[in-house]
């Protein structure tokens, strides 16, 4: 991997954060694939950082559950496990619902403007089964219904799964053209925002996002046979 793949700058923060975000990141998008050893001496060059900062960016990746110290190998990137991808979609979809009677009290004319918006190039991309298009527009769709809440704690940890999920969806991207009727539930959605409808919402979000999960799983098991 090249050093351009992880620019440090001069951002005014601790340079272990950093490091890892920029180590998460790479982990996450593939392009430090699971099985990788992460060599202290050759990620801090890398980096352009000492070996302290990147110790401490290590032992946060291992708290979350990225990396782990194996014995006679040192730091080894872990694998996401079926198990991994369930409790990532379950904390993600939990925490949106406790979002949707803040975003229902705070929907506006402009926001359904923008959702409308959004609906029609998804129209255009579903009818040519553009799915990388749709899962790009897909993310800004259910991005522009969370923002609407003011809740920024539960934001924050919605925000801390989406990498992950966005990496999942990534791997399993053709699915979501052939699940056609999630795109007919984003119609719904903008006509229970509109009549501000919190119970119909709820039921059909609650609906939305396990299919969504359930989708997902099947189609990496269904890769790693």
């Amino acid at each position: 991997m090249s050093n351009e793949a992880f620019p440090i700058g001069n951002e005014n923060r601790p340079i272990r954060d950093i490091a890892y975000e920029q180590l998460k990141h790479a982990i996450i998008t593939g392009q430090i694939p699971a099985g990788s050893r992460i060599v202290e001496t050759a990620y801090a060059d890398k980096l352009h950082i000492s070996r302290t900062p990147l110790r401490e960016a290590l032992r946060k990746l291992e708290k979350d559950g990225l990396v782990e110290y194996v014995l006679h190998r040192g730091v080894v990137v872990r694998a996401f496990t079926i198990e991994d991808i369930d409790e990532i979609f379950t904390i993600r979809n939990a925490m949106m619902m406790l979002l949707l009677p803040s975003i229902v009290e705070n929907v506006t004319e402009e926001s359904l403007n923008r959702l409308q918006d959004i609906l029609k190039e998804m129209d255009i991309a579903q009818e040519q089964a553009d799915a990388e298009k749709l899962a790009i527009l897909n993310r800004a769709f259910h991005g522009t219904i969370e923002h609407l809440s003011p809740k920024l704690r539960i934001l924050r940890v919605i925000d801390s799964q989406e990498e992950y999920v966005n990496r999942f969806s990534a791997l399993t991207i053709a699915s979501i053209v052939r699940r056609s009727t999630a795109h007919q539930e984003h119609h719904k959605m903008v006509e229970l925002l509109e009549k501000h409808d919190l119970e119909g919402l709820k039921k059909l979000m609650e609906h939305h996002l396990d299919e969504s999960k359930q989708t997902c799983l099947q189609a990496v098991q269904h890769k790693r046979g």
